[in-house]
């Protein structure tokens, strides 16, 4: 998602659409953010040239491939009938693969946009697409959200989070995504697709665009920087330092045997991960929403930088957003140690018909 102003048609411009610049003879693409991102790139002058366009579209494409071949084997692995009874958080890491993929899969639209420096997919395109992006951003940190009270749950009243049950969480998933799309309805309500001025050619560039007024676009982006990055992530550093309370209470309670310090390790490497996850939520989105709240609330500080400088912030935020659903199931499954074991107590019980039901207790999903 991005957040430009467009000087020939005066108003906000948002999410993959393209602007024609009719004053410079420019066009500039506009990238999706969802978990969203947001780029632009520029045909000619300070744009950048091909060559930028070139290496954004070759980042993006090999960005999608890494992150579809990880969420795809992350929820090939959770098919699983041991992970799925004893998973915690099998739900809630299916639903977060699902919402990466939905993100992932708004690349090849976004580098169209970049090479043709026009919107090819109609006004259903518009809505489908930008609206995609602001349902998978609000999933994925809510999801992040969630994770987190569950560990927390885990921790200070583990018997009842014990008798937790997978459809409660289904529930919670299901929350989830309702909200996300309420949040989501009012960008696909107001989107339309515009056409900008002919050019010397006599084409016809088209770009998607909100039909709000500059104030109200504001209020929006305003309530979805909240709602997506600020008020979650307030959540997750309070949830955080309840853990951490929790854990060195328990630590000074423990006594030093060695059950109870591998115990303790396991579940401090567990939150470490999570955490990771998040620390890394907020290092791809927090320059994005820095980017476009002061291109909206700060235009004039803006000002003295290049049209190419503008340009390669935008490629880099694009890139950021969609990282994070790249090396989100490397954080959460494909780089951590039990999903080693796992891989290991897969390779023993190839030649049995019926797996150990202990062997349970060590899959990446239990321990999350």
């Amino acid at each position: 998602m991005n957040c430009t102003s467009n000087a020939t048609l005066h108003g906000p411009q948002l999410g993959l659409a393209l602007s024609p610049d009719s004053g410079s003879g420019t066009s500039q693409a506009s990238g999706g953010a969802s978990s969203g991102g947001g780029g632009s790139g520029g045909a000619s002058g300070g744009g950048g040239g091909v060559w930028v366009t070139s290496l954004l579209g070759a980042t993006l494409i090999t960005m999608c491939a890494i992150g579809v071949v990880g969420n795809l084997y992350t929820l090939l692995i959770t098919r699983s009938a041991a992970l799925r009874r004893t998973g915690s958080m099998y739900v809630y890491i299916v639903n977060l693969a699902l919402a990466d993929l939905l993100y992932l899969s708004t690349i090849p639209f976004v580098v169209c946009t970049y090479f043709v420096h026009d919107w090819l997919f109609g006004e259903t395109g518009c809505r489908v697409l930008l609206s995609l992006d602001l349902l998978t951003m609000h999933a994925s940190v809510f999801i992040l959200v969630a994770m987190s009270a569950e560990r927390y749950r885990a921790v200070a009243k583990p018997f009842t989070a014990h008798r937790s049950s997978s459809r409660n969480r289904k529930v919670v998933a299901a929350c989830i995504w309702g909200t996300s799309f309420i949040l989501t309805l009012p960008m696909m309500i107001m989107i339309r697709l515009r056409e900008g001025k002919p050019n010397p050619f006599g084409s016809v560039k088209r770009m998607c665009y909100p039909t709000w007024t500059p104030d109200a676009f504001k209020v929006y982006i305003t309530i979805l920087f909240l709602t997506s990055a600020l008020l979650p992530g307030l959540v997750i550093v309070a949830l955080y330092l309840g853990l951490a309370q929790r854990y060195w209470a328990v630590q000074a309670q423990l006594g030093a045997t060695n059950r109870s310090a591998r115990r303790k390790g396991l579940k401090q490497k567990v939150v470490s991960m999570i955490f990771s996850i998040v620390v890394a939520y907020w290092a791809c989105f927090l320059p994005f929403w820095g980017w476009q709240l002061a291109k909206l609330f700060s235009p004039e500080l803006l000002r003295t930088l290049t049209p190419a400088t503008h340009n390669y912030i935008n490629f880099f935020v694009t890139c950021l957003t969609y990282g994070n659903s790249c090396i989100n199931p490397f954080l959460y499954t494909l780089l951590t140690r039990n999903y080693k074991d796992y891989l290991a107590q897969k390779s023993q019980s190839n030649g049995s018909s019926r797996a150990d039901p202990g062997s349970a207790a060590t899959t990446p999903l239990h321990d999350l």
